[in-house]
């Protein structure tokens, strides 16, 4: 891919854009926008390609939306083709974090002998499922009740296989495991005088049912006459004068009344269980079989199942034993899953040891997120084999690093609660840095759009950054469009991908939309102005230069120059008899340069020329204002306002007793004066506010000034300018 052309019309607040990014030479594009232009609109009109979905004007729906984003042959970009990078998302997490393998190979390797095995277990599993009555958690309670482990299958069966092949329980093959061992009957079984109660209760009931001549063992018994005495009653049957016949000690007997039906049942039970001690033991037991309908189930099988009676004085030996004589119905299964598993486990192990052994790109990124980004956590990985052999999803876990040395483990979220925002963006960034080494290792072409991804980081976290950037850079099917609105991260961007001018752009917003278009000074402008100074032809290079000298005469201690180039950025008393010959002077005197040279127009006066030239930036469009033209309207601003408050306030004492902040001081004045408008009050503040930072520029932060609309800027000095005098 050599290039993408982006043609859009009302996306997310871009009425209009059309740009070429040219990946010809370098595979990086970096763009500088200020707040507000169109750098997240931008980056939203991307991130709908990724996803797929149309895009649209959130404000103005009823417009029309455009867009078109295609590569150099007039292809549309695929979705899979793009990403973009938000500023911060703390719900991101990659979804191609488990393809960072170690190699396929092996993952092939594991996977073919794994599968054979997965088979034959599989057809052992359904026969057990069957044997015990349970339809899924087979392999786990095995695993459980034999090894103590859910995930150790084979261990667990390898353990039972002697007593497999002697086979000691068949006669407990026919119990249902299920039945046995459902959480609520389970539970009560750990109670020991339970298990003890059980025995002697069951041998109590088996009386009861087999001397009665009202009661029968498996087909009715005392609850169940219960349950038919309340259903009667519940609906009323007695109520309706209906009746029922009953055969109780050979006589059949007519049942009027509910009372009657429950005096019978009663009677029986009584005369079953004469002595006081064993009716109050039975009527103990008997309620909690009755409790639940596991319970009544369980009391049940029981009935049907007496031999069960003695195995429930030990459940944990019932298990294994339920087991062994499933296991023994299956022999054959068994051998063949054994069989299979022995032949592929020396494999397994081998292929897992070489996993376990490679340096894996996992390992990799996460020493460099450990290594590079000063945060106050580490990251690892617990299951690296599986990741690598099994797809698994990788396990991260975190250790917090405290002030005193120590590390404590921690979970993500309670961890993202104590970060600050700056911290929050890294381990965000730590996902980031998954999906690009996963769309790395899996060849996938793509173009990454990072979306102001330094935003709220220190400087060591934005180098870091900047060189992971780096050190994409020679992936050759990868490319990036990199957008912020930090100048100081786009220069450093701009010089660590040692990115040229068909790859470094600023953007302005005029009334027909937005424009992205090469950035004039590719490094220093003060550079640039100072070689270009001495041909005479730069009126501008001359005045947006003062600020800056001025600056340097400060930090040098030259304390005299400094105060004569005040006079150029302030109104003082002789500030509009200075000439461009005063004013070339001064610069000499501060700033060594290659030529000796004199400048034109020497005795024109530095403020009419910085006014003429205000005016006619004033008639240039939004893409031909350039640095210096912006200092020149800051300045013609400013100026303007001070002569305008300086005549309000009529007191040239005052004005002189000024030592610095003087356009606020001045301002101060005629607000308590009162001496100007509420219109002319408000243009001043204006004045106050945008302009002071804008005009005192240095070589490492001009960015104030860039982030100036130059629509506002032009706005304003037409405002100064219309004071009344």
């Amino acid at each position: 891919m050599n290039s993408i052309t982006v043609d859009l019309k009302n996306c997310y607040g871009i009425t209009s854009l059309s740009h070429k990014f040219d990946f010809s030479k370098k595979r990086q594009n970096v763009v500088y926008a200020a707040n507000g232009i169109m750098k997240s609109s931008l980056a939203l009109t991307f991130k709908d390609v990724s996803e797929g979905r149309p895009s649209c004007d959130r404000v103005h729906k009823e417009r029309e939306t455009e867009r078109s984003i295609v590569d150099e042959a007039g292809h549309d970009i695929a979705a899979e083709n793009v990403f973009v990078v938000e500023p911060y998302n703390e719900a991101y997490k990659s979804n191609r974090m488990s393809t960072l393998l170690a190699n396929s190979r092996l993952r092939e390797r594991y996977e073919n002998v794994r599968r054979e095995i997965d088979k034959k277990k599989d057809a052992l599993l359904a026969s057990l499922g069957s044997a015990a009555g349970m339809k899924a958690g087979v392999e786990e309670a095995l695993a459980m009740d034999i090894a103590s482990d859910p995930n150790e299958f084979f261990k667990a069966v390898r353990r039972l296989k002697p007593e497999v092949d002697e086979n000691p329980y068949a006669a407990l093959a026919d119990l249902k495991y299920a039945q046995i061992f459902s959480a609520k009957v389970a539970e009560q079984l750990k109670s020991e005088a339970f298990r003890s109660d059980i025995e002697n209760y069951m041998a109590v009931y088996d009386r009861l049912v087999s001397n009665s001549t009202f009661f029968r063992k498996g087909a009715f018994n005392h609850n169940n006459a219960a349950d038919v005495a309340k259903s009667l009653k519940a609906n009323g049957f007695f109520k309706a004068e209906h009746s029922v016949y009953v055969n109780n000690k050979d006589v059949r007997k007519e049942i009027k009344t509910e009372k009657d039906l429950e005096k019978i049942i009663q009677e029986e039970k009584d005369e079953i269980l004469n002595d006081a001690d064993l009716k109050a033991q039975f009527e103990r037991i008997d309620k909690l079989l009755t409790k639940n309908v596991d319970m009544k189930e369980f009391r049940a099988y029981l009935t049907e199942y007496d031999k069960l009676i003695p195995e429930l004085a030990n459940p944990d030996r019932l298990r294994q034993r339920l087991w062994i004589a499933y296991l023994a119905l299956n022999a054959d299964l068994l051998n063949d899953a054994l069989g299979t598993y022995d032949r592929g486990r020396g494999e397994l192990e081998e292929i897992v040891n070489e996993a376990r052994q490679e340096a894996t790109r996992w390992g990799d990124v996460l020493d460099e997120f450990n290594g590079r980004f000063s945060v106050p956590f580490i990251v690892t990985m617990e299951n690296q084999h599986d990741v690598i052999l099994k797809a698994d999803a990788p396990s991260i876990r975190f250790r917090f690093k405290g002030h005193d040395g120590t590390e404590v483990a921690v979970e993500e979220l309670d961890l993202v609660r104590i970060l600050s925002n700056g911290e929050k963006r890294a381990l965000y960034l730590l996902n980031i840095i998954f999906e690009v080494i996963a769309r790395k290792e899996g060849a996938v072409k793509t173009i990454f759009v990072f979306d102001d991804i330094a935003d709220s980081f220190d400087y060591k976290n934005k180098y870091a950054i900047i060189e992971y950037l780096r050190d994409i850079t020679d992936v050759d099917f990868i490319y990036q469009i990199i957008l912020t609105h930090n100048y100081d991260f786009y220069r450093t961007v701009s010089s660590r991908l040692d990115l040229g001018r068909d790859n470094k752009f600023h953007t302005l917003r005029s009334d027909s939309g937005v424009h992205i278009r090469e950035e004039k000074y590719q490094n220093n402008p003060f550079k640039h102005w100072k070689e270009k100074l001495p041909e005479g032809t730069h009126d501008d290079f001359l005045i947006a230069m003062i600020p800056f000298v001025r600056n340097v005469a400060e930090f040098a201690g030259m304390e005299a120059e400094e105060a004569e180039l005040t006079r150029y950025l302030h109104v003082k008393q002789t500030s509009e008899n200075l000439t461009v010959f005063d004013l070339e002077k001064e610069f000499k005197k501060v700033v060594t340069f290659k030529t000796n040279f004199a400048l034109p127009h020497g005795d024109r006066k530095v403020f009419d020329l910085l006014f003429e030239r205000a005016q006619q930036a004033c008639a240039l469009g939004e893409e031909q204002i350039e640095l210096e033209t912006k200092i020149v309207l800051a300045m013609a601003i400013r100026i303007k306002a001070e002569v305008f408050m300086i005549g309000a306030i009529n007191d040239q004492a005052f004005v002189d007793a000024i030592k610095n902040n003087q356009t606020f001081k001045l301002l101060q004045k005629v607000e308590q004066l009162g001496v100007a408008s509420p219109a002319s009050i408000k243009c001043l503040k204006q004045v106050v506010l945008m302009t002071p930072e804008n005009i005192h520029i240095n070589s490492f932060m001009y960015e104030p000034i860039l982030d100036m609309s130059n629509h506002h800027l032009k706005k304003l000095f037409e405002k100064v300018s219309a004071l009344p005098l």
